[in-house]
């Protein structure tokens, strides 16, 4: 483990190969009992100082607070995001049961959904509601109309399934992701007829490679998007909403092809490049089921001590796709850096210099430093069809 062996190299290999034999020895030799995930709440409570009271931000009302601490109310979800990202707990721990079980709850318990957080008036003056809207249809008419757009066979409230994994998402976050990610995936749906079948076996770490090098070329951000399309992957660029801190997002369609989102919340080159080849990378490894999400806000990731394993791995992916460790950790941009050392690294790799300069700022923790590399405010530039407040 130490050497972090390059994924699909022998010692990659013999590392995943391990690593399976040591966790299935572990699951026949060891048996834990679930923690009760209300004993968990309680705890956690204990801890903070807290009072039911202090649980209305999440859980919506005194009497929903109530009803879940006493064991009356099942967890949804939506209230597992809640509590997971306002008490610090994993989520995982509160789920207690199957997720799938925990996901139908959130699909029976309809009346949990609060359509008032919505951010129905943005969505509303951004156009995205139906121009053959019925004269009277009240917000959550409208709402569960345009989730609809997405699942036409099935309940608007289906959504609701769908797992944001990778940032903690409050109240107010959670519905602005949710009706952002149904938003990529329904322009993703026009363009799944031009998209080839996706095919898993032909991503590998030279892929990468080759869509890490495109950013040497001024229009790069518009061939990567061409370039991913031919490998069936499609990628959609729509600025984000309200209260919602989002950079990428990795996810499935209906159909089960892989749809990234991007907002370009950073109009920068280094941000775009590497947070493409982040969700590109989720994309590959991690991406298996329609009813979850991967939601990145890269700074965040990059920056909080513990984030979840496969975060970590897309990170990893990622600067390996541009860096391979090898060379960065010899490289003169990284012993001794300056302009030429940065511009000669770059023109070797053949990669945009600002992904170098980015890799020295983010390790020396100097943000100040090689900014004439960045190219602030020249990535939203190939994408005029996005309005972008």
């Amino acid at each position: 483990m130490a050497l972090d062996p390059e994924a699909g190299s022998e010692d990659g290999e013999r590392l995943a190969l391990l690593s399976l034999l040591i966790e299935d020895y572990e699951k026949r030799a060891f048996q834990f009992e679930p923690l009760d995930p209300i004993e968990i709440i309680e705890f956690r409570m204990s801890e903070q100082g807290l009072r039911q009271k202090d649980l209305v931000p999440m859980l919506g009302s005194r009497s929903r607070v109530s009803e879940v601490l006493s064991g009356k109310r099942p967890l949804t979800v939506q209230m597992i995001r809640a509590l997971s990202g306002g008490l610090g707990i994993p989520a995982d721990a509160l789920v207690g049961r199957d997720v799938e079980a925990a996901a139908s709850d959130a699909e029976r318990n309809v009346d949990d959904i609060d359509w008032k957080r919505f951010p129905y008036r943005e969505m509303e003056r951004r156009g995205w509601f139906s121009a053959a809207r019925i004269y009277g249809e009240t917000a959550e008419e409208m709402l569960r109309s345009f989730l609809g757009n997405i699942v036409p066979e099935r309940q608007a409230p289906v959504m609701f399934r769908r797992r944001f994994r990778g940032d903690n998402l409050d109240e107010k976050a959670y519905y602005s992701t949710l009706a952002w990610s149904a938003r990529v995936l329904m322009r993703a749906k026009d363009l799944e007829a031009e998209v080839p079948k996706f095919d898993p076996a032909k991503i590998s770490a030279e892929t990468l490679r080759d869509l890490a090098r495109l950013s040497w070329f001024e229009n790069g951000p518009r061939l990567a998007i061409e370039f991913l399309a031919k490998l069936g992957i499609i990628v959609v660029v729509e600025p984000r909403l309200p209260n919602a801190l989002i950079d990428g997002a990795a996810m499935l369609s209906e159909q089960g092809k892989p749809v990234i989102g991007m907002t370009l919340r950073i109009d920068r080159t280094d941000y775009f490049w590497f947070t493409l080849l982040h969700e590109v990378a989720h994309v590959w490894k991690h991406l298996n089921s329609s009813d979850e999400s991967f939601i990145d806000r890269i700074e965040r990731i990059a920056s909080v001590e513990k984030v979840e394993q496969k975060e970590n791995e897309a990170n990893r992916v990622a600067r390996d796709a541009f860096i391979r460790r090898a060379v960065w950790e010899r490289s003169s941009a990284r012993l001794a850096p300056t302009r030429q050392n940065i511009q000669e690294l770059a023109d070797k790799l053949h990669i945009h210099p600002s992904i170098v300069a980015g890799r020295i700022q983010f390790e020396s923790g100097h943000y100040e430093l090689f900014r004439e590399f960045m190219e602030q405010g020249t990535v939203r530039q190939y994408f005029s069809e996005c309005s972008f407040a």
